[in-house]
């Protein structure tokens, strides 16, 4: 009787344990306005990740790596969900087991009725009714957390994704930083240039504000395989980077401003995945893109008309605003798998402090 008994608190404490430990999760990942991951979240995506890699180990192309990998978000949130239901009905049948509803197949049936609310079972005891009630309300509001939490990711998405897509016609495809400013001056509206920084300070606001509440937003994929909001973010921040340091014209505040907001973007996104960065650079800190690189880009703005800032001066310029942004670029457009884009997704890692996608979710 007494191992019996043992057996039963035991089935109990562990059902309660797992059931607390799914509404926990559900909490801290849909409530809880900040990205706070929990370990069903981080078992979840890590192997979603493991078996997309398992997928796409022999596949060579970017355009196979991009379908396949363009599933690993949807999927991922899809079966963190089920994993919310799967763990709510199997701690509740170990609790109805352990208060006398025997065998374990009526405890099965019994939380499975309770959760769905069918009542394929009737309890009988007060314990018994206390847990059928209790499983009954986690339902439903489970339901009602993914009627509510679905819409709103795919919000966010697609307001992140429609100036992703508005930015080809400013940046071209893929994204260049230096285009936006060519561009804007062939049309003889370069001092529109202020319009976009404004634009893109609020676009960083809305994806730092999304993505810190819905970390998983930074592992959907763009529509088009050709663009990704990593090398559009990086784009932007060039372009402002560019004007602030190249033009020959008053300072750019509104340009400035743009770039102090996407760092503090990026910086943030790179935390929640446990990205590596320094989070103080010198203004004098090697960054990814080199001198040659960029006098090649200054020339073609020269070339095109634009009244330039001296090459030397402009450099130096340039590299002390491109470090604040350049290494949690660089690490999440590696962490995403972003189309090739100059100056981010095609840049090597800074200085090989890389983390495996595995080890940076783990942690």
């Amino acid at each position: 009787m007494r191992a019996q008994t043992v057996v039963a608190v035991v089935a109990f404490a562990a059902g309660l344990l797992v059931a607390g430990g799914v509404l926990a999760s559900s909490v801290v990942t849909v409530v809880l306005p900040r990205g706070v991951r929990s370990r069903i979240g981080r078992f979840v995506f890590v192997s979603m990740r493991l078996a997309l890699k398992v997928r796409i180990r022999s596949k060579t192309s970017y355009e196979t790596r991009d379908r396949v990998l363009a599933l690993y978000g949807p999927l991922s949130l899809l079966l963190l969900l089920g994993s919310w239901v799967a763990g709510l009905f199997a701690g509740y049948t170990a609790m109805l087991w352990a208060v006398g509803v025997h065998p374990l197949r009526y405890a099965f049936t019994m939380s499975g009725g309770s959760l769905t609310t069918l009542g394929l079972r009737t309890p009988h005891s007060l314990p018994q009714i206390c847990l059928a009630i209790s499983e009954a309300v986690f339902g439903l509001a489970e339901l009602a957390l993914l009627i509510t939490f679905l819409p709103n990711i795919y919000s966010d998405y697609h307001r992140r994704e429609r100036a992703v897509t508005k930015l080809k016609t400013d940046a071209g495809t893929p994204p260049v930083g230096a285009t936006i400013l060519i561009r804007l001056h062939n049309l003889e509206r370069l001092d529109a240039r202020t319009d976009v920084w404004v634009r893109w300070t609020d676009w960083f606001v809305e994806v730092e504000d999304s993505q810190s509440a819905f970390p998983v937003l930074a592992l959907f994929r763009s529509p088009t395989p050709a663009l990704s909001w990593v090398t559009a973010a990086g784009a932007v921040l060039d372009g402002a980077s560019l004007a602030a340091s190249c033009l020959d014209a008053p300072r750019d505040y509104e340009a400035e401003l743009c770039i102090r907001t996407g760092y503090i973007c990026l910086r943030r996104v790179a935390a929640l995945f446990n990205l590596p960065y320094d989070d103080d650079p010198r203004p004098d800190d090697p960054i990814a893109v080199t001198q040659d690189e960029f006098d090649e880009v200054w020339q073609q703005m020269a070339d095109a008309g634009i009244a330039m800032k001296p090459r030397a001066q402009a450099w130096k310029d340039f590299a002390g605003w491109r470090v604040n942004y350049d290494e949690p670029l660089i690490r999440l457009a590696t962490l995403t798998e972003a189309p090739l884009a100059p100056w981010s997704s095609d840049r090597g890692l800074v200085d090989g402090r890389d983390l495996t996608f595995i080890e940076r979710i783990r942690r």
